[in-house]
């Protein structure tokens, strides 16, 4: 079983952490172990566990988040770090660009924005933990944006989460004549051009196929149908 990737919450409101160790459980490979609320807390969280992410706000009681980068840097060099603030100032953004911030998210966050940067997060430390020579298309994937990282089956495209493929595709399975993106995203609990969104990736990727079905009245719908094995 793959390691789940060990997440430190460094940030002051206890709402906001609350709410981020929320989102965290709803993504598979992520596991949060602790929450720091002032700068100091960070620090001993760091020398003592040495966290694979640290998810850190800049505004904290007693510091700077960007002041515990060279900490973090000195005692747990192997550990990354996710910028989560509301913090836009020039001289902010520029000391976590050469900090090595995996990435640097604005608040408000959503959970679409928030999980997005983790699977990112996800699949770029996969890349960096094989061994040998790495692809050329890999490594320019690392310093560009998670849209131009490549997908397989096994990484899917920019939009589309694992997590809630599988629950599409294994919902489409229990139905028999067929759902439309409207019904798919009321059932899913997804919005209806979410839902059309993975309709149609699972179209591309021939797992389901589209067919018009014209009713007595209105307009036809379309309805995505499982592709039989």
């Amino acid at each position: 079983m793959t390691k789940q990737i060990e997440i430190l919450i460094v940030e002051d409101d206890k709402r906001i952490s609350d709410i981020h160790r929320r989102f965290i459980e709803k993504l598979e490979g992520f596991k949060v172990i602790g929450s720091a609320y002032t700068g100091e807390e960070a620090k001993d969280w760091i020398i003592s566990y040495m966290p694979d992410l640290i998810l850190l706000d800049v505004y904290l009681p007693d510091t700077l988040g960007t002041d515990l980068l060279t900490i973090i840097q000195e005692h747990s060099p192997d550990t990354d770090i996710i910028f989560i603030t509301a913090a836009a100032e020039s001289e902010i953004v520029k000391k976590a660009f050469r900090g090595g911030v995996a990435d640097y998210i604005l608040k408000p966050l959503t959970f679409e924005k928030f999980k997005e940067s983790l699977l990112s997060y996800k699949t770029k430390r996969d890349i960096l933990t094989g061994s040998g020579r790495v692809q050329e298309e890999l490594i320019k994937s690392l310093w560009n944006n998670t849209s131009s990282i490549p997908h397989s089956e096994d990484t899917p495209p920019k939009g589309i989460d694992p997590i809630t493929k599988e629950k599409v595709v294994n919902h489409i399975k229990k139905v028999n004549d067929g759902i439309t993106a409207e019904a798919l995203g009321l059932e899913v609990g997804v919005s209806r051009s979410t839902a059309r969104r993975y309709l149609e990736y699972l179209a591309s990727e021939k797992l389901v196929y589209a067919e018009l079905i014209y009713g007595t009245v209105g307009r036809p719908e379309r309805r995505y149908f499982i592709h039989s094995s």
